[in-house]
């Protein structure tokens, strides 16, 4: 009998500690809990941190973190579709891409919505899934590629700068039903951002460009996630 005290003690120590991390994390003491579901969500928020580690009170999504996951999703046979959640500034300009790639070789039906911004590199990986969406308020800001830090002042520099824009454009316009005139267009257009070259998109624009699907939040997501994941099920049955 003296032996079961102590466990009931630590059992409770457990449990405090559990609501304090939920309190701290989440704001609340009980997490909304979900019947096991066949869809995986994978959110990318704040900055996309590639090679640099940015400074701990920047808002970011690692990307090493986010490639293992994606690896899972695709050998997991209980995950039949991805949601990819976006509210993101952009980022690390190779780290993008290399998600956004990594996003389109998926073999399971991918849905992406664009929630209060889908900016810089954000663009590639909003288009990278088989549908996107957009909610009305969002916006989408379209720039050429940047370099922070030091720069050789040499032709070679721009050449490369120049090949990995290309290298978005390419797949932005290779994702989505934007055409490659006005995706530069909007690209390097002059006096729409304030000390800036590139546009600032918001939701309807993006879906009227091509560079988005459709307007549209959770539920529509889901219901056309589920259409595809059905399509695909079919796909499956008759070969």
């Amino acid at each position: 009998m003296p032996d079961k005290e102590p466990n009931n003690d630590q059992n409770q120590d457990q449990n405090q500690s559990s609501l304090v991390q939920k309190i701290q994390q989440l704001g609340q003491s009980s997490v909304p809990t979900a019947p096991d579901s066949n869809i995986h969500v994978l959110p990318i928020i704040g900055q996309i941190e590639g090679h640099i580690q940015l400074p701990p009170q920047n808002k970011t999504t690692k990307y090493e973190h986010l490639i293992p996951q994606i690896v899972a999703i695709e050998q997991n046979p209980k995950i039949e579709g991805v949601i990819v959640l976006l509210n993101t500034v952009g980022g690390d300009v190779e780290a993008g891409l290399a998600l956004s790639e990594m996003i389109a070789s998926i073999s399971k039906p991918t849905v992406s919505i664009v929630l209060g911004g889908g900016h810089s590199i954000g663009i590639p990986i909003a288009v990278s899934t088989n549908y996107s969406f957009i909610v009305p308020t969002a916006t989408m800001t379209i720039h050429p590629i940047r370099l922070t830090g030091l720069v050789i002042g040499v032709p070679q520099t721009f050449e490369y700068l120049d090949k990995m824009q290309e290298r978005v454009i390419r797949f932005v316009t290779g994702h989505s039903n934007i055409k490659e005139e006005k995706f530069k267009e909007l690209m390097f257009e002059k006096g729409n951002l304030t000390r800036d070259i590139g546009t600032n998109v918001v939701g309807r624009d993006a879906v009227e460009y091509g560079l988005i699907d459709a307007i549209g939040g959770v539920k529509e997501a889901m219901h056309k996630l589920s259409e595809l994941i059905s399509e695909s099920n079919d796909r499956k049955m008759i070969q």
